[in-house]
């Protein structure tokens, strides 16, 4: 019986596999590529469509399948994610840029706390989001959702909200760019306002590339401070674990159930590890550099991979009722954060300018 039982268990991880194998080749389309939309967005699109059509159809006994995937693997994925980052380029891009994401990054957080209860949203998908917004879009996400400890359709909301947001600024800062009113600001601040203000690691990349291709010297400045404020992911995981045990244990205290230990996030210190370990490798002369990069370059290739089935998995948990159950809110959320990232982050430029 147990072995039949991880037989299914182990159909409902390649049930994940096969639709990560799909969303990187539909990701390598033109019209995707010119999205800047990911493997990691189009796999959660491909779960939502399938937990809209198929699931009901499919075994019951494959869903453990699917939650192994948006939690053991998610913590790997976040895991590998050091390898992209190093503390090389925290030093080479200067105090601006960490000062601007500083100040971003725990303004956000704040922000979003007090957006929420003013629309009276749930706990968890302010939280999610607010995360989002703040440091790195969905990866950010994914990385607060064993700390939060919400349902896997309010994660797919919190990542629904950073990709919108965040895509629409991909578009709309080239353009304020070429219209001049990014002026003040001198390509060094309009690298920074754009790295310490886009959601995702691709919309910088993308902004940073059409604002290049219009005379800027912009992108690789703009992505290192966008990885700046990827590092951050770790020590805001770690504030939230024990803000929330906290809460939890007040909650505890007048009845409510759920427990207030404080949940140590391992996978955020083997994060910093992680980067650790690529930046005495990216320093070590006696690597060559060809194979030091394809190295890394592998070793991200997988770590898309692994989180492209935790996005997968999660979107496999979300049905358009949930979506319904979740309401107006995380979206009225997520765009007050986004109007204190257009302005206020053009703000906070212009002043470390």
């Amino acid at each position: 019986m147990t072995k039949k039982y991880n037989g299914e268990v182990l159909h409902g991880i390649l049930l994940i596999v096969l639709f990560s194998f799909s969303a990187f080749y539909i990701a390598g389309f033109d019209f995707v590529k010119r999205l800047s939309f990911s493997p990691l967005i189009v796999g959660i699109i491909l779960g939502m469509l399938y937990a809209n059509s198929l699931r009901n159809k499919l075994p019951s006994t494959w869903v453990p399948g699917i939650k192994f995937c948006s939690k053991t693997v998610l913590r790997a994925g976040i895991v590998l994610y050091g390898f992209r980052l190093t503390f090389q380029q925290v030093v080479a891009i200067g105090i601006p840029a960490i000062t601007a994401d500083l100040i971003i990054v725990a303004g956000t957080l704040l922000l979003g706390v007090v957006l929420g209860r003013v629309l009276r949203a749930d706990r968890e998908t302010t939280l999610m989001t607010a995360t989002g917004s703040a440091i790195c879009g969905a990866a950010a996400v994914l990385g607060a959702e064993p700390i939060v400890r919400c349902e896997a359709h309010k994660t797919a909301v919190a990542v629904s909200t950073v990709v919108i947001f965040g895509t629409l600024s991909m578009f709309l800062y080239p353009i304020m760019y070429r219209a001049g009113w990014l002026d003040a600001l001198g390509n060094q601040g309009v690298a920074i306002y754009t790295g310490a203000t886009l959601h995702e690691v691709a919309h910088v990349v993308g902004a940073g590339n059409a604002i290049d291709s219009a005379g800027g010297s912009i992108a690789d400045t703009a992505t290192i401070t966008k990885m700046i404020r990827v590092i951050l992911l770790a020590p805001t995981l770690l504030l939230m674990s024990f803000c929330l045990s906290r809460v939890r244990r007040k909650a505890g205290a007048e009845g409510a159930t759920g427990s207030g230990k404080i949940t140590i996030p391992w996978f955020a210190f083997y994060f910093l590890v992680a980067i650790g370990i690529n930046s005495l490798l990216q320093s070590a002369v006696f690597i060559p550099a060809a194979a030091l990069q394809s190295a890394t370059d592998f070793i991200e290739n997988v770590d898309t991979f692994l989180l492209t089935m935790a996005m997968t998995a999660l979107g496999a948990e979300t049905s358009i009722d949930k979506f319904k159950q979740a309401g107006v809110k995380p979206f009225l959320l997520a765009f007050g954060l986004y109007i204190w990232l257009v302005g206020g982050g053009y703000l906070i430029a212009l002043w470390l300018a």
